[in-house]
């Protein structure tokens, strides 16, 4: 996949206005967000680089298509609404969900994929289901990823830089990509560019060594 082909549509100024209000409109309607990230295991950290194992977490995603500033609100929406509570548990009811970090978009074929990382507390066979058919709920299992952090807007050229530095660092530590580059988001929409947390993550070849 050519991941150029994909990153002018994903962040332009328009896509970055959609993004604020998004999370303002979560931000707002949620009492409070949570900071909970998934664990994951450094086994090689050479800042802003890092190689980590994750021993797996349960993500709620959603598929996209069509222009990505209406593909992104629409998708934000709709995940947020699962988990403020469009969503049925086993005793008929429905139930909130708390908000984690980070949010987490990637290209796909014909569009996107964007998911949230479901607290580490919640089992696939005890999240309420969702309403929507549109989205699904999906437990990812161990995998390694290469990841380089960075602050500021996700603009199309930092997004560019900053994934032509990971796969260059990956190159010189001899770490083979295994998929396409995601772009990981932590902070509220209140946060300052130079306060923020962004991430591209590369998911690379399982890595021998087990989860301890």
């Amino acid at each position: 996949m050519n991941i150029q082909r994909y990153w002018p549509m994903l962040f332009t100024p328009g896509h970055a206005r959609a993004w604020l209000l998004a999370c303002v409109c979560v931000f707002v309607f949620s009492p409070a967000m949570a900071i909970e990230e998934p664990s994951f295991r450094v086994l090689n950290s050479d800042p802003p680089f890092e190689h980590r194992l994750y021993p797996g977490f349960l993500v709620a995603e959603t598929q996209l298509e069509g222009d990505f500033d209406s593909a992104s609100r629409t998708g934000f929406r709709r995940i947020a609404g699962y988990i403020f509570g469009d969503n049925q548990s086993a005793d008929g009811g429905s139930r909130k969900i708390a908000m984690t970090a980070p949010v987490t978009v990637e290209p796909i074929a014909n569009g996107w994929r964007m998911h949230f990382v479901m607290p580490s507390e919640e089992r696939l066979d005890k999240l309420p289901k969702p309403n929507r058919p549109d989205i699904q709920l999906r437990q990812i299992t161990e995998h390694a990823v290469a990841v380089v952090r960075f602050s500021g807007w996700t603009t199309q050229s930092a997004i560019q830089e900053q994934t032509n530095r990971l796969r260059a660092w990956m190159s010189a530590h001899g770490l083979e990509a295994s998929g396409t580059p995601q772009v990981a988001r932590y902070n509220d929409p209140f946060t300052l560019p130079w306060r923020r947390r962004n991430e591209i993550v590369i998911p690379v070849k399982v890595a021998t060594d087990p989860v301890r």
